[in-house]
């Protein structure tokens, strides 16, 4: 597969290069085509890693992963063109967290979510939300945390939802681990989990930890 990872952070350069480790093409999408953070690592990751503008990485991609901040994926997925995402699967990992006098919260809550806001923007493109409740390192090696934990996927477009599932296989969650929560909505639920997770992190103390859903028989 090729994909786009939009986001030159942490979360981008490790699911870009475990993906890339994986067998995929992976293009990492930045603001400017010479980003020496981006170069630095196309270079580490190998042949099958690319640097490239928000709209080249897109161009050049089946599948666009938005690994931005939630309160700038539309900006980067508009320089990234309309054109460039009609007809692809678009997985949006990004949390809209902000940081007011010291306290975490979340713009927008409750009345929409990220992934919604990106699916009205941009209505040719297949979202789908996922990844956005683990750490990366979690998102890439699973076995870090031991137990049955869960991850969480919701879209519109079921087709789509079944391919990111067998992505998030390939990263090692099992399908009987990632719970489908139904359309786009859902996605207000899952980046409501953030400042229980945030509060969870400076409780323990690091981030190798996920949540398990346990149902009765």
């Amino acid at each position: 597969m090729r994909y786009a990872v939009l986001g030159t952070g942490e979360v981008g350069r490790t699911l870009g290069g475990r993906l890339v480790e994986l067998g995929h093409e992976v293009t990492l999408g930045s603001r400017t085509n010479d980003n020496p953070v981006v170069l630095e690592w196309a270079t580490a990751a190998g042949r099958r890693a690319r640097a490239g503008t928000f709209s080249e990485a897109a161009r050049a991609a089946e599948v666009v992963v938005v690994a931005v901040s939630g309160r700038v994926a539309l900006t980067a997925l508009e320089a990234a063109r309309a054109e460039h995402l009609d007809g692809k699967i678009v997985v949006d990992l990004s949390n809209p967290l902000a940081f007011e006098g010291g306290l975490l919260r979340l713009d927008p809550v409750e009345s929409d979510s990220v992934a919604e806001s990106i699916q009205r923007t941009f209505p040719h493109a297949r979202v789908v939300k996922t990844l956005n409740t683990v750490n990366c390192q979690v998102m890439v090696d699973p076995r870090r945390v031991p137990g049955e934990h869960n991850l969480f996927v919701c879209g519109d477009d079921a087709a789509a939802k079944a391919k990111v599932t067998a992505m998030l296989g390939e990263l090692g969650w099992p399908a009987e681990r990632v719970l489908d929560l139904g359309g786009i909505r859902a996605a207000r639920a899952m980046e409501m989990v953030l400042p229980l997770w945030m509060t969870l992190f400076q409780k323990l103390g690091h981030a190798d930890f996920n949540f398990e859903v346990r149902r009765a028989r």
